[in-house]
Formats: C-alpha cells, sequence, structure tokens
C-alpha cells in the first residue's frame, strides 16, 4: 500500500505573525492542521461524517522542527502524507515548504477515536481512504 502526497498552498498572513515578525510557532500548527482537515474533507470525512457515526481521528503525538523562519505573506505549500498505519496507529508526516526550501517539518502519531466507548478503534476502510491510503 502507498498513501498519496497531498498539497495544500498558504499564504503567511498578518496573524500569524509574532513581535518578530516572523511566524508564530503556534501557527504552525493551526496551518498543519487545516491542511489535514482540508484533506480527510475533501475525500468524504469531514465534521458531518464524524458526527454522523461518532468516529474521528486524535492526535496522540507530535513532533515539530522548526528550520527556516516565514515571513509576513510568504507563499507556503503544505505537503500532508501518511507513512504508515500499524494496528491502532498511524504516522503522519507533514511539511511546510517555501519552495524547493523545507520551512517547518511535523512529524504526528495518530489514531482514530470511537467517541461512545472512549477507546482507539482500528482504522476503517472509509477513514484510510480519507487519509489517502490505497
Amino acid at each position: 500500500m502507498t498513501a498519496e502526497l497531498f498539497f495544500y498552498p498558504v499564504t503567511i498572513k498578518e496573524q500569524y505573525l509574532d513581535l518578530f515578525g516572523h511566524m508564530n510557532n503556534s501557527a504552525y500548527l493551526v496551518l498543519f492542521e487545516e491542511a489535514r482537515w482540508e484533506l480527510i474533507t475533501k475525500r468524504g470525512y469531514g465534521v458531518a461524517k464524524m458526527k454522523s457515526t461518532g468516529i474521528g481521528p486524535t492526535i496522540l503525538e507530535i513532533n515539530i522542527q522548526y528550520l527556516k523562519e516565514l515571513l509576513l505573506r510568504d507563499a507556503v505549500v503544505i505537503e500532508t502524507q501518511l507513512v504508515s498505519y500499524e494496528k491502532k496507529i498511524g504516522k503522519i508526516l507533514q511539511k511546510m515548504k517555501r519552495g524547493d526550501e523545507i520551512c517547518c517539518i511535523a512529524e504526528l502519531t495518530i489514531g482514530l477515536f470511537d467517541l461512545r466507548s472512549r477507546k482507539l478503534i482500528p482504522p476503517t476502510d472509509e477513514w484510510l481512504n480519507a487519509i489517502g491510503w490505497s
């Protein structure tokens, strides 16, 4: 099995900046999450699906590396790709790139969470499709 690579373009706006004039560390997390939501929603697994099934993704761990500063109005692309899914645990890699330059890398450990039982469950076929696993 291989996972598709998903691309999400973003312009760094004023609300993402800190007092140093570059992107605030928390804004990276916001934009990475926005890219993940866009991916799964476009693939049929948005909020409505989660509400109807009572099943949705949860983040178990994030490791983030800030490599290059991003400034106001920089155009970046967030690349998102599932790199593995074993039993109940998946790994997602996200890269924020300005042209060919990698500015930030986030490695996420994820799971699929059943809101009724309050437990992680094995990934469903619909969920695997939503995150690009084929």
